[in-house]
């Protein structure tokens, strides 16, 4: 069971109350699930991430595979299965192949990727296994993406690390599982 419970009117911040409202009244009811469920308890912040998404996703030079991708690598590497579960059918449809997305998924080596996926992946291993990406890598996704797209791949795992944060904390249940789950140590 989720640590927090929906977010209801009276636990909103006063000066938030009204964004609140504007959210439930957009929904039809407080999000009851999922980051936006946790995010929902201060409004102003569930806004600000809904336009930096809204960005990412739509006006960015990101395809939507890429998009995909980054949000596996981020869920996989963080051990969340709710975004693993949310995004896998996605990346499916955006044409992720079904052997890549179960190589990510049990951590196993890689089918024979493009390039540019194997920067991402790359990109994303080494940042959250390190912490650090080396110059190699970093020249690759540069090469691949642009400084432009470098910057908005970063931002994009960035904003996947605060949602799953919020979500690995508060420990969420899946609504309904449609994909294997991540094996988890």
């Amino acid at each position: 069971m989720p640590r927090l419970a929906v977010a209801t009117r009276d636990k909103i911040p006063e000066k938030q109350v009204g964004l609140f409202d504007e959210i439930v009244k957009e929904l039809g009811a407080a999000p009851d699930i999922g980051p936006r469920s946790i995010l929902a308890y201060v409004p102003k912040v569930y806004r600000l991430e809904e336009k930096l998404r809204d960005y990412l996703t739509k006006e960015s030079t990101l395809s939507g595979d890429i998009v995909e991708l980054t949000i596996l690598v981020t869920a996989r590497e963080l051990d969340c299965q709710y975004v693993w579960n949310s995004h896998a059918a996605s990346a499916r449809k955006a044409g992720i192949s079904n052997a890549l997305i179960d190589a990510l998924r049990e951590d196993r080596a890689l089918p024979k990727v493009s390039d540019r996926y194997l920067a991402l992946i790359n990109y994303g291993r080494e940042f959250f296994r390190t912490h650090r990406v080396s110059a190699g890598t970093f020249a690759m996704v540069k090469e691949h993406f642009g400084e432009r797209g470098l910057v908005e791949l970063s931002v994009l795992f960035g904003d996947y690390i605060m949602l799953i944060t919020l979500l690995n904390a508060n420990d969420p249940q899946l609504r309904a599982r449609t994909e294997p789950l991540l094996p988890i140590c």
